[in-house]
């Protein structure tokens, strides 16, 4: 970890310093960070709209939409859950990023403001288009589908101006280096934004390249690109930007526990390598949504879905395991040595951001990274490939990890960066519980129902005959699920903008503490670096972790011998 001075880098630049943290942060980063996380979690709220009309007709009983507005809703939800929240509020992460860890200053005022403006303009122009019925494609927008051109133009107004966010981020990081702003390496969260940012530059130049074409195309100025292609190049974009969320996501990790608990990784060089593992290898994983196309052949689906993506499985694996060892071994050297899990029951749970965090690291690993290790499976995948499965799946990782983690920052980060303490405090602690078991709930209805076969973008299952009683249950839990995860939702968005307007203001002292253990009497900090058994909870989790994917696993392979029996 680097140890910034008090005072920001450069003389003249204007800042303040934080009454909670004591680090220097710079103003023109906190309009930015504010502008960001404000619109983001703006388009949090419709996405979550979105996604309580979609629940309630997925819900046959109650089966609310009719079908060209719940296609016109599909599209929505996730361009504003998958694109917009996301992208918004990781220009937001990637400017504290590489200011107040550091005690730097923005590279450019300018800059940012052209980034915002173009991601602003993108996102209220696909939204509109798609509102007025004119790009009824779905998020994946797939050809020969054809959207208003607008609806083009507007995502690839929004992937350029994000790549412009990206380019201030690294200017900024160089400038910090330049002008000695700090000491050492730079800080693990600062090094897991800079593989997001490296990701997503890929991310998004996979965007424009298949973007441009398709722009152009619907103005009439070209030909049709080829839809394999379309389809090979869009995954570059689709599947990879997730991934630039979990590096997000796991930087967030390392910080909140970190803040709150006083968290170290226990080998910050392998976590660092971890990170490099996603940059590496984390776009091979896109493969698992070509696995039934006919344009790629056998060779390359088995390599992407196996050999290679296991270097980044193993990334993900890793971090699984050093956030919550880190937790512990912080937890005993304060005191909390009872058992092997004393330490668990001592934790913060009444802390929204820590128990938004455990609950995005169990949610994220547990169920999402079981889930997609085995629907990424070449074989495997074939029973699933179209079901509610896939999306049971990514509701886990992008909302249960990604979106629970966003939540829980937001907790600290209103206070540090907006200066007002939270309203409604006892509210803001039910908060994470709320919306993470909704989640939850509209996983395991999804899972359950894509075994029985249940399509993921049927309209209406009744109409085609073939689904009992069974798959309407497990459908009725993804409708509870569904309006249990958007009451959390709106909480979220009001305990927000509730503090913006109303919150105590903050300035020149300490936020008001959402709550930290105390270390007992005779507790010895920094006595565990060296001692391997420190985290043996951490290994008893692990090992229910492999016995719970072990299962899993082979149950669907057991699954797809019943679908082909051999003789």
């Amino acid at each position: 970890m680097s140890n910034p001075s008090h005072s920001l880098a450069a003389p003249g630049t204007p800042g303040r310093i934080c009454g909670t943290t004591g680090l220097g942060v710079c103003l023109d980063a906190q309009r930015f960070i504010k502008l960001n996380a404000v619109c983001g979690i703006v388009f949090l709220l419709l996405g979550g709209i979105a996604a309580l009309l979609l629940a309630l007709t997925r819900w046959q009983t109650v089966h609310l939409l009719p079908v060209d507005w719940f296609y016109r809703i599909l599209t929505f939800h996730g361009i504003n859950m998958l694109i917009l929240w996301i992208l918004f509020f990781e220009v937001a992460i990637l400017y504290f990023a590489c200011t107040t860890p550091l005690n730097a200053r923005l590279y450019s005022r300018k800059v940012a403001w052209a980034s915002f403006l173009m991601m602003i303009v993108g996102a209220v122009m696909v939204d509109y288009i798609i509102v007025a019925g004119s790009a009824d494609v779905m998020m994946t927008s797939y050809l020969p589908l054809l959207a208003h051109p607008l609806f083009y133009l507007g995502i690839i107004l929004v992937a350029v101006g994000t790549l412009t966010g990206v380019f201030n981020f690294f200017a900024t990081l160089y400038v910090a280096k330049r002008d000695r702003a700090y000491e050492g390496s730079v800080p693990i969260v600062t090094f897991g934004a800079t593989a997001a940012a490296i990701i997503a530059v890929v991310t998004l130049l996979h965007g424009a390249i298949v973007m441009i074409p398709t722009f152009t195309y619907s103005m009439g100025w070209t030909p049709q690109p080829d839809p394999a292609w379309y389809r090979l190049i869009w995954w570059g974009l689709g599947h990879q930007s997730q991934q630039v969320n979990v590096c997000a996501m796991v930087s967030v990790w390392y910080l909140l526990t970190h803040v709150i608990l006083g968290s170290r990784p226990i080998n910050e060089a392998v976590c660092r390598t971890a990170f490099v593992l996603y940059i590496l290898f984390i776009n091979l994983a896109s493969a698992h949504h070509l696995l039934v196309d006919p344009g790629v052949g056998a060779t390359w689906k088995i390599w992407n879905t196996s050999y290679a993506m296991y270097l980044a499985v193993l990334a993900s694996m890793v971090h699984g395991f050093t956030v919550p060892a880190g937790v512990e071994i912080a937890m005993r050297e304060k005191g909390y040595t009872g058992g092997i899990f004393g330490w668990v029951t001592a934790l913060p749970w009444k802390n929204p951001a820590f128990s938004a965090t455990a609950l995005s690291v169990v949610i994220f690993g547990f169920l999402g990274g079981i889930t997609g290790v085995t629907l990424g499976t070449q074989q495997i995948n074939i029973i699933a490939h179209n079901t509610l499965r896939i999306p049971g799946h990514f509701h886990v990782t992008v909302v249960g990890g990604t979106t629970l983690a966003f939540m829980g920052l937001a907790f600290y980060v209103i206070p540090l960066i907006f200066q007002r303490d939270f309203i409604f405090r006892g509210v803001a602690r039910v908060q994470p519980w709320l919306f993470g078991i909704g989640i939850v709930l509209v996983s395991f209805g999804m899972s359950f129902a894509g075994s029985m076969g249940v399509s993921r973008r049927s309209w209406d299952i009744d109409a085609q005959g073939v689904y009992g009683p069974a798959a309407h249950l497990w459908l009725g839990l993804l409708g509870i699920g569904g309006v249990l995860a958007f009451i959390g939702l709106l909480v979220f968005a009001l305990l927000c903008v509730g503090t913006l307007f109303f919150g105590d203001k903050i300035e020149g002292r300490a936020m008001a503490d959402w709550g930290v253990p105390a270390a007992l009497a005779g507790s010895k900090p920094g006595s565990l670096a060296n001692d391997h058994y420190a985290t043996k909870g951490t290994m008893v989790l692990t090992l229910v972790f492999l016995a719970c994917f072990a299962v899993y696993y082979f149950a669907n392979w057991k699954a797809l011998a019943d679908v082909w029996p051999v003789r």
